[in-house]
């Protein structure tokens, strides 16, 4: 057993939390600048006039990286339309995160059981205030997220769009289990829901 997996995935020190939020807000804020300097540049630079900095609790921190999520898929979708700007922004934000659970993977020294991956999304959802809850549904498992302090300040295109980083990072953690949420609070329901398909 991997004990330093397990108490990590209850509990982790508020810096770790807030150097952990950094990173990701680094990566997915980093990928999604990437796609506006592409599409849009002259929009790119009005956005980098005044860099935001992340500074503050983890609320404020999340507060902060979710903003500068929104007003990215905004420029996107204004630019390419919402069809394209979901599909362009969903690949790109997927290998971000498979990048993310790849690193995560060595790091906390994941196995290949689904317990430990369950224990290392705990641990990363810790960092953006997520909880979820695991079910077995037919021969598939399901992820019932029942708190997600992102969502407050998420558009629902905003959302649609940064959980192919969760479907990635999912991946990353260990390449035989592959996830897709089906359901987004943001867009309604009280929870999120997502598949995970295990090939172990």
């Amino acid at each position: 057993m991997n004990i330093k997996l397990l108490i990590a995935s209850y509990w982790l020190p508020r810096s770790i939390l807030k150097k952990e939020l950094d990173q990701v807000a680094e990566v997915t804020i980093g990928c999604l600048d990437q796609l506006v300097y592409e599409v849009a540049p002259r929009e790119y630079r009005a956005i980098h006039k005044e860099k935001q900095t992340m500074i503050g609790d983890l609320e404020n921190r999340r507060k902060i990286m979710s903003t500068a999520h929104n007003l990215r898929v905004k420029v996107l979708i204004e630019t390419l339309g919402y069809d394209d700007a979901v599909r362009v922004g969903r690949e790109a934000l997927f290998n971000a995160g498979l990048q993310l659970g790849q690193e995560a993977r060595k790091r906390l020294k994941v196995g290949n059981s689904l317990q430990d991956l369950i224990r290392a999304a705990r641990v990363l959802y810790q960092v953006l205030g997520i909880k979820f809850k695991i079910r077995k549904s037919g021969e598939e498992f399901l992820m019932i997220v029942d708190k997600c302090l992102l969502s407050k300040y998420y558009t629902p295109e905003t959302c649609r769009i940064l959980s192919a980083a969760d479907e990635g990072v999912f991946q990353g953690l260990n390449p035989n289990i592959h996830m897709i949420f089906t359901q987004r609070m943001t867009e309604g329901p009280s929870e999120c829901l997502a598949c995970i398909n295990c090939e172990i």
